[in-house]
């Protein structure tokens, strides 16, 4: 997200997510169509078999009497149940299928070479760490061979130093002694614990303490002393809870320098027997690196086995045995000395740093007039007191987000709602599309259905005759008719199902699609400090698991519990026209229904809160172990992590074992009280003086009554389990309403098309700070930068340096203060104006996956003869 805002590529992206999103409807809608379908023939598939078989029943010359009739309805309505849930049964099935099938073969996946790599114990007589004979390796990846003939000895407490030109193998020759790369022949043999270094620092969320015991306990007097052998002492002075300040999600809240040393002082602190290290100094500047390589790898690991990879001339000389590595192979090995004497390929890397210096040294001449310009442009703009410096800062302060002063807590705990859900949260749902004006017809569709239902079954009690003795029916008319008219009432009822189904899987569809999308814009225009301080699984969590229940789930949930209200209704209704005797009971038991209800839902509600929080460290704990495999199994903490996260899924797993639990101790109450208000009414019917109520009506009633438990049960059950489904609307509408960005563009205040032309860039009294409870970390910065020219910012790591770039491209804006390009004050235009005519190489490379095409140029707007171009002078400038 950092870098698509650095670059202006917020509608750009936003646009590509939506057609995956659409990608992703059209499945959704052929699913949910198929659904829909599937419901209107199990829901009138009794009306369709009751008309069949009294069809058949008229045609073979069975006498349909109401008798008869009644207890063929009875039956068709106890199969109702089993028949409406089948669908639901065969999706079940399906879903899991697919997902079983998914698993599958992502475990079939190929795995990491368990025998790559021969451990042997340390100790003995061995005087070899690390042994690699002709070893010939390639990557997964590729069939291509990365490593070629190696052939390498350390002796136990060498300093081995590993250097070659970009793509020669450094990274892989480590890779290789840590068992990551496919081995194709030879052995390599490791003595010892190992303790590896990344190129790209692997941060974990947590305190900086916690990243650096790594799981190791803690002991002040050697944590002390690795903390002043990796130059850490004065970080802690600037956090305001020192070590125990927390690092935010990839370290995101920390320069590239502070968190190389953190990921060296935890390598450090494990005390292992040998040290990988690839390129450990790239990100410190020239003073720290210093500083590492003295009190670090030349003090306190100097009895042990190292292997270093770098790029920095420098810290060759101290190396016991230098290697250099050329196309996979290793090139040369030896000392310093003897190597520049060969004359072969090292001092040409030796030669290429020197002129690099030399040129660096011939522009600083240069450069002495445009310092003179910019001091004596400071002096005229700045007050007298801070004419020594040209950009002057009070004090220093960490860069990035920065942490609460009491706990030094970044990411704070996931947001939860309690209590009931709000009524504003089924009132946005369901108008969330065209203002809820599809809604009363769904309700008058199912109510249709039922009506017609109730009209059919009736028609059939009331019309046929009472006994076989009376073949004449009880309204003078032929079966003929009879049986025509049920068929058109049955046919009537089956046409609102269908109207019902398809009306509720499009609005329930055009709803999530309607909330993803607000929540997709929300998310995208959010400000830097959201995606610093919220950890990636929360927002992924409501972008899977909980759209997928307003997908899939919500829109039925949600119908069900109408169907069944109006359902119960219309049972309810036939009672009532027999036998209203039964309300004497039927009342008081649905009264403590009510009550078990209104005593289960709280628990359950929060149960499924709870249960939904405790996905969103799943994810994110499982995102950041794959992030750092390497490095986890490199220092076997392989089991630390594997059994972390089996705790997350148990603390997931908690409150659904206990939300089922509740749902058993519902369900089985509900069934006791409704089969017994089932028993009142059928021993109340039975014992009914003859004569006074309809047999065929009572027949009837009893009949509907079957169901009336099932109905009782269902109406709570139903309205239970949409609430718990109602939290995931619930929490991607929290979403919804992020504070945004400044507006993209400002119609009224656009810059003209050539700025800026000169980009002088003029900073007046800035203030800086990432939060309003926080200190300014840009403190009073007056100075101008003038245009055309190259101007370098530097500072110890966490000095501001990467701030003040982000304070030019509004990522942090302003607590007090402007700036001014080319006579234009940033914080009056709109953001996109401002960050499309800047550009900028972030401190932190970010890659998309794709094509290296792609990663050029993501937005496809340039010709593939424009790409080459660039492509070929990048690569012939390296070269």
């Amino acid at each position: 997200m950092k870098t698509i805002k650095l670059q202006s590529w917020d509608s750009q992206f936003l646009g590509k997510l939506k057609c995956l999103r659409e990608v992703e409807r059209s499945w959704l809608w052929k699913s949910l169509r198929l659904t829909a379908i599937t419901a209107f023939i199990f829901w009138g598939s009794p009306a369709f078999i009751s008309t069949i078989t009294f069809g058949a029943c008229l045609m073979m010359g069975v006498p349909l009497t109401a008798g008869r009739v009644l207890s063929a309805l009875a039956t068709f309505r106890m199969l109702q149940d089993p028949i409406f849930n089948l669908p639901d049964l065969l999706s079940v099935i399906a879903q899991a299928k697919v997902s079983a099938d998914r698993i599958t073969s992502y475990l079939q996946e190929e795995e990491v070479q368990q025998d790559a790599v021969e451990y042997v114990p340390p100790g003995g007589d061995e005087r070899f760490d690390v042994e690699i004979e002709s070893e010939l390796v390639s990557s997964r990846s590729s069939s291509n061979v990365t490593l070629d003939g190696i052939d390498l000895r350390v002796k136990r407490g060498m300093r081995v130093a590993v250097c070659g030109t970009v793509g020669s193998g450094k990274s892989s020759l480590l890779s290789c002694i840590l068992g990551e790369i496919h081995k194709l022949s030879g052995t390599v043999k490791v003595r010892g614990t190992k303790a590896y270094v990344p190129q790209c620092p692997w941060i974990l969320t947590g305190s900086i303490r916690d990243n650096i015991l790594f799981g190791k306990a803690y002991e002040s007097e050697r944590y002390e002393r690795t903390v002043q052998a990796c130059a850490m002492v004065k970080d802690f002075e600037l956090f305001s809870c020192g070590d125990l300040t927390e690092i935010g999600e990839r370290g995101i809240n920390m320069s590239g320098g502070q968190k190389q040393r953190i990921q060296i002082a935890r390598a450090v602190y494990q005390d292992a027997d040998i040290y990988l290290l690839d390129d450990p100094f790239s990100a410190v500047d020239a003073h720290t690196g210093t500083h590492l390589f003295q009190d670090c790898l030349m003090g306190i690991l100097r009895d042990k086995t190292i292997i270093y990879v770098t790029h920095q001339v420098e810290f060759l000389p101290a190396a016991d045995v230098i290697v250099v590595m050329q196309n996979g192979k290793i090139a040369q090995t030896g000392k310093f000395d003897e190597l520049m004497k060969q004359n072969v390929g090292f001092e040409a890397l030796v030669g290429a740093h020197s002129q690099a210096l030399e040129l660096v040294h011939a522009v600083e001449s240069s450069t002495q007039q445009t310092t003179s310009l910019l001091v004596a442009d400071q002096e005229e703009n700045s007050d007298p007191s801070r004419t020594s410096k040209p950009c002057q800062q009070q004090q220093r302060d960490p860069v990035g987000v920065g942490t609460d002063n009491q706990s030094g807590k970044l990411v704070q705990d996931e947001e939860r709602e309690t209590g009931s859900i709000g009524k504003e949260v089924y009132w946005s749902y369901l108008t969330a599309v065209k203002g809820g004006v599809l809604v009363p017809f769904i309700v008058l569709a199912q109510s249709s259905f039922q009506v017609l239902q109730i009209a059919s079954n009736y028609w059939m009690a009331w019309a046929c005759p009472p006994t076989s003795d009376s073949n004449e029916p009880a309204v003078g008319l032929g079966m003929d008719t009879i049986l025509l008219v049920y068929t058109l009432l049955a046919a009537g009822s089956a046409l609102c199902v269908l109207v019902r189904a398809i009306l509720v899987t499009t609005v329930g569809l055009s709803t999530a699609e309607k909330l993803f999308t607000d929540m997709l814009h929300s998310v995208i225009r959010a400000p830097m400090q959201f995606f610093d301080s919220t950890p990636t699984g929360r927002i992924l969590n409501r972008a899977s698991t909980d759209q997928s229940v307003l997908d899939l789930e919500i829109g039925q949930r949600l119908g069900w519990c109408a169907f069944s209200i109006i359902q119960i209704l219309g049972t309810i209704a036939v009672m009532s026209q027999v036998a209203w005797e039964v309300f004497v009971i039927f009342i008081p038991v649905t009264a403590v229904c009510i009550w078990y209800q209104q005593y289960y839902t709280p628990t359950a509600r929060e149960l499924a809160r709870l249960s939904g929080i405790q996905l969103t460290p799943i994810l994110h704990h499982f995102s950041e172990s794959l992030a750092g495999a390497a490095t986890i199994r490199a220092f076997g903490h392989g089991e630390r992590f594997i059994t972390g996260n089996l705790g997350l899924v148990d603390n997931y797993s908690r409150p659904w074992f206990h939300n089922v639990s509740a749902m058993e101790w519902l369900s089985f109450r509900l069934n006791v009280l409704s089969n017994f208000v089932f028993a009142f009414s059928l021993v109340l019917l039975v014992t009914l003086p003859e004569g006074i109520i309809n047999p065929s009506i009572a027949g009837l009633a009893v009949t509907y009554g079957i169901n009336l438990n099932v109905l009782q049960a269902s109406v709570i059950w139903n309205i239970c389990n949409a609430e718990n489904k109602m939290i995931s609307v619930e929490r991607v509408l929290q979403y919804t309403n992020i504070k945004s960005e400044a507006p993209l563009v400002i119609e009224d205040r656009r810059p003209p098309p050539n700025w800026p032309s000169i980009g002088t860039i003029c900073f007046k009294n800035l203030q800086i700070r990432y939060a309003e409870h926080l200190p300014s970390v840009l403190k009073n910065i007056s100075c101008t930068f003038p245009g055309k020219r190259k101007i370098g910012v530097v500072g110890r790591t966490g000095s501001g340096k990467s701030t003040l770039t982000q304070a030019i491209f509004r990522m942090v804006e302003a607590r007090e203060g402007s700036i001014i390009i080319d006579d234009i004050d940033i914080s009056k235009i709109g953001l996109d104006d401002l960050r499309s005519r800047l550009s900028i190489i972030p401190q932190d490379p970010t890659m998309f996956e794709g094509t290296v095409r792609g990663n050029l140029d993501p937005l496809c707007q340039y010709t593939d003869f424009d790409v080459w171009e660039v492509f070929s002078t990048i690569l012939l400038s390296h070269h």
